[in-house]
């Protein structure tokens, strides 16, 4: 019970420092909303005049306090440059996002895992050389490239749809709408995945209980899932969930590309527009998502592994 309650502790701390520095860093910019909405012919009257109405003309301190007591009350604000509600507008896009996200991730766990266990088996000879080598291709391209190249050369011909989402209900355009940009944080995650799978499983093939039970004559298979796959799959819980947490943040791009509707195309309209509630609105929520999955990752191996309660 001590060790949850320090972690909700940590949680409540991150969130309050960064929704700190967010706060004034954000206000560091050059620019305003104000010029952002009338333009730089502006006058500095009319500018003045719509910095008061969006109240960005108190003094910082109590912007500061506004922002916090609100925040405290589960209320991001209002948008400064069109007036709806920061987290009505959140809800409903966050679920693009974590949608791209969780479908990156089960293609760069399955794929990267998979590579991983046939490059440990195959140590050293064909296999294991032709994977390792994609994997070193994989991680040397940014997932917006990867994205790009797969506008290019497979979308493009063969007609796939590169912009918007599908209803949840229509399973099927929501497959071909998600599977590329899916695939292009994949990529990046299965290259990673492999590289710490490979280390692992080639670790643990080289103990002593594994030799023992090949000594024995129980059948590769066996020996591979149960005292190798087993003891090695605990280590990839922590990978799991920063492998997550990358994803978040290659969203932000992924959905630039492909022209998605999500947190990351949302906070990037509302900093070009220089909206200061919406991006906060949005690096909060991101935060929270990241702080609550290591939470979560930190909790469920707690959990698992015994010899973290004595430690």
């Amino acid at each position: 019970m001590r060790y949850f309650v320090r972690l909700f502790g940590r949680l409540l701390l991150t969130l309050a420092v960064v929704s700190t520095g967010v706060f004034f860093l954000i206000r560091l910019t050059p620019g305003g909303p104000a010029v952002a909405m009338l333009g730089q012919d502006a006058s500095p009257d009319t500018v003045a005049r719509l910095n008061e109405k969006l109240g960005l003309t108190d003094p910082v301190l109590v912007q500061f306090w506004r922002f916090l007591t609100q925040v405290v009350q589960g209320d991001l604000g209002e948008s400064l440059t069109n007036g709806q509600s920061v987290g009505g507008m959140i809800l409903d896009v966050l679920p693009h996002t974590l949608e791209l996200a969780v479908a990156g991730l089960i293609l760069g766990k399955l794929g990267g895992i998979t590579l991983g266990i046939v490059e440990a088996v195959w140590k050293d000879r064909s296999p294991d050389v032709v994977g390792r080598i994609m994997a070193l291709v994989g991680l040397s391209f940014p997932s917006f490239f990867v994205a790009v190249l797969l506008i290019l050369f497979i979308a493009l011909p063969l007609g796939l749809p590169t912009n918007g989402v599908a209803p949840f209900t229509d399973l099927g355009a929501n497959l071909q709408r998600i599977l590329l940009p899916a695939l292009a944080m994949g990529i990046v995650s299965t290259a990673f995945t492999s590289r710490v799978t490979r280390s692992l499983m080639v670790e643990i093939i080289g103990e002593n209980h594994v030799r023992t039970a090949r000594a024995k004559g129980v059948r590769e298979g066996r020996v591979l899932v149960r005292h190798v796959l087993q003891p090695g799959s605990l280590p990839l819980v922590p990978i799991a969930g920063l492998s997550f947490i990358t994803l978040v943040g290659d969203a932000v791009l992924i959905e630039t590309v492909f022209a998605r509707p999500g947190l990351g195309s949302l906070m990037v309209q509302a900093m070009q527009a220089r909206d200061y509630t919406t991006v906060q609105g949005c690096i909060i929520v991101i935060t929270t998502v990241i702080v609550l999955v290591n939470a979560a990752v930190d909790a469920l191996y707690h959990v698992l592994d015994p010899r973290t309660k004595t430690a």
